[in-house]
């Protein structure tokens, strides 16, 4: 079966729109309509008149996409695709994290779950989590569940004092000082792109750091013609595909892959267009709530 024209034929008949994620596998790409980071996603996800979203994607973005369109219907292809991160904090671990800091307002990483966003102030993500932190207006702010973005935020800002959850990303947490040493010697002429998800140490050593879209954005405007990138495999793949004419090497030589990212394969968009499932779902209450902080931030960020 050729799932590609299958799914573009699913997509006309059935009034669908195919969000991914740009961590996704790249033969996704062949059928999304949008391909980004979840800022993008969560803006194309409210703008969209489409019936039926098929997100290639997380759990925790399908579910945002679902707040924002609560009259559509909202596929996950794949249900165990999660999030580490996101899993890292739930209500009562949130209910206590601000118990301790009391009047303090909550950003939410969007890597989180609907519950969580429910009883925060406004959501972020990795492109606007500097604008949103500085909107705000306060002296101090709750970070969750993301430490590493969250110390990244304050160096960024220096006059606001960012309280961070104890919560990370394992794929960026685990990119070591001594690997990217080690890589920027190997190729010492290329620039080293990370995502502020790394460990501020790391950080440190990077000629830029930014959010999935900031690094395709970065490499699509410099002249530069070698970079050493540390995020999520999926950008490394993208990047060779559509920049053959530069060079692009990982940390180590080693890809840093999310399992959960990479597990809806064409056809299960393909089944899931097909049967309409797994369909999901958000409790009306939570929703509700979830969608003040959601709303919050796409206000800012336009």
């Amino acid at each position: 079966m050729n799932y590609v024209e299958e799914i573009k034929k699913l997509k006309k008949e059935k009034n669908a729109v195919i969000l991914a994620h740009c961590y996704q596998n790249v033969e996704v790409d062949s059928v999304a309509d949008y391909v980004g980071d979840s800022l993008y996603l969560s803006q194309m996800a409210e703008k969209t008149d489409a019936d039926i979203i098929i997100f290639a994607g997380v759990y925790f973005m399908a579910q945002t996409a679902k707040i924002l369109n609560p009259s559509k219907k909202v596929i996950l292809p794949n249900l165990k695709a999660g999030c580490e991160m996101a899993d890292m904090i739930n209500l009562k671990q949130l209910r206590e994290f601000k118990s301790k800091n009391p009047q303090v307002p909550t950003v939410c990483y969007i890597n989180s779950t609907a519950e969580v966003k429910s009883e925060c102030d406004i959501c972020c993500t990795s492109s606007n989590a500097v604008k949103i932190v500085a909107s705000l207006n306060a002296p101090k702010v709750l970070f969750l569940p993301d430490k590493n973005l969250g110390r990244w935020v304050e160096q960024q800002l220096g006059n606001v004092e960012v309280i961070r959850y104890d919560g990370y990303c394992p794929i960026h947490n685990n990119l070591s000082l001594s690997e990217i040493k080690e890589t920027k010697s190997k190729y010492p002429n290329a620039l080293v792109l990370a995502h502020p998800e790394c460990q501020e140490e790391f950080l440190n050593l990077a000629d830029f750091v930014g959010s999935t879209t900031g690094i395709l954005n970065y490499v699509k405007n410099s002249r530069d013609k070698e970079f050493i990138i540390a995020t999520e495999d999926g950008v490394v793949e993208r990047l060779k595909r559509d920049y053959p004419d530069k060079s692009f090497y990982r940390i180590k030589d080693k890809p840093a892959i999310c399992q959960s990212m990479k597990l809806n394969t064409l056809e299960d968009i393909y089944n899931a267009l097909k049967n309409e499932t797994p369909e999901i779902e958000v409790d009306k209450e939570i929703s509700q709530k979830a969608l003040k902080c959601i709303n919050r931030m796409l206000e800012v960020s336009k």
